[in-house]
């Protein structure tokens, strides 16, 4: 683990022989950076992201980070400006933790990179510390380097002659358009591309059984896994994967079930992430690569 300044935050790297990650503990928690080594960031850099409320203000800074579902203002925005608490976990990770921020929740990441390869576990616990239970799920959202395409699988085709019950629910905001261009709802996957000529929002969140979704730019290819849990209630109309776009600003995010959390208990929520070359790979022909690829990560 090596000490780096990286936007002007003080930072931790982790690095293997084919990825590095860029911890910062100077705010947060974040993940600001994740790539081949010495090649483009695959995460989103958001450094004059601010959003202002009662609780004071909020930066998004960029990459990945960690809140508590559903959203709500101020709650969510909680300020998280301050330094925290980090410690090396084992040979290639570390643990930050914040103190509880104003709405009363702690959050806590622990980035472990993988000794070989581009595997990521990242582990992500909320805590309550108000004097009061409280019901919220741990919400990971990962802001990709925008001009790519996210995508999430369908559930596998199954005949109506052989299955009549419906497969999941695809969760709508009062924003989305299913209409505009950047979506495209297929057989096999749901895509949503960044544009930043279009700055107006597009949102949507599903129940995600297979547990995975990607994000694709260049001939580089982010993947997410989050496992799902049968029978538990997710936030947003039960959804534990969502996307968000508004210009080149655009989001991978997963989500745990939604848990009833006494004062001082904690919910947990883990997502493995991983980096792979997919030179060729188009959304044209993405249909009859992307499982192979996929299968690379179990």
């Amino acid at each position: 683990m090596e000490k780096i300044s990286y936007l002007g935050l003080d930072c931790c790297k982790l690095s293997n022989a084919e990825v590095e990650l860029v911890v910062t503990t100077g705010v947060g928690p974040r993940v600001l950076r994740y790539s081949f080594i010495g090649e483009e960031n695959m995460l989103g850099e958001a450094t004059d992201a601010v959003a202002k409320t009662e609780l004071g203000e909020w930066r998004a800074w960029g990459g990945h980070r960690l809140w508590t579902a559903p959203e709500a203002k101020p709650r969510s925005y909680a300020p998280d400006n301050d330094p925290l608490t980090f410690e090396a976990e084992g040979e290639n990770g570390i643990r930050l933790v914040q103190q509880a921020d104003a709405s009363g929740i702690q959050k806590e990441l622990v980035v472990v990179l993988n000794a070989e390869g581009t595997g990521v576990s990242v582990h992500h616990r909320i805590t309550n510390r108000n004097l009061w239970a409280i019901e919220a799920a741990p919400w990971a959202l990962t802001i990709m380097n925008g001009g790519g395409v996210a995508i999430f699988p369908q559930e596998p085709f199954r005949a109506w002659a052989d299955y009549l019950l419906p497969a999941r629910p695809l969760v709508l905001w009062h924003y989305t358009d299913l209409t505009d261009p950047r979506w495209n709802l297929g057989q096999k996957y749901i895509r949503l591309r960044s544009d930043e000529r279009n700055p107006e929002p597009q949102k949507i969140g599903l129940l995600n059984k297979q547990g995975w979704a990607a994000y694709l730019r260049g001939e580089t290819l982010f993947i997410k896994r989050a496992a799902y849990v049968e029978g538990a209630t997710y936030p947003d109309y039960n959804c534990n994967f969502e996307t968000y776009t508004a210009g080149a600003f655009i989001e991978v995010e997963s989500l745990g079930p939604i848990e009833r959390l006494e004062p001082d208990e904690s919910a947990d929520h883990t997502e493995r992430w991983f980096l792979l070359r997919a030179p060729g790979v188009t959304v044209e022909n993405l249909d009859a690569t992307l499982d192979a690829l996929a299968a690379q990560t179990e």
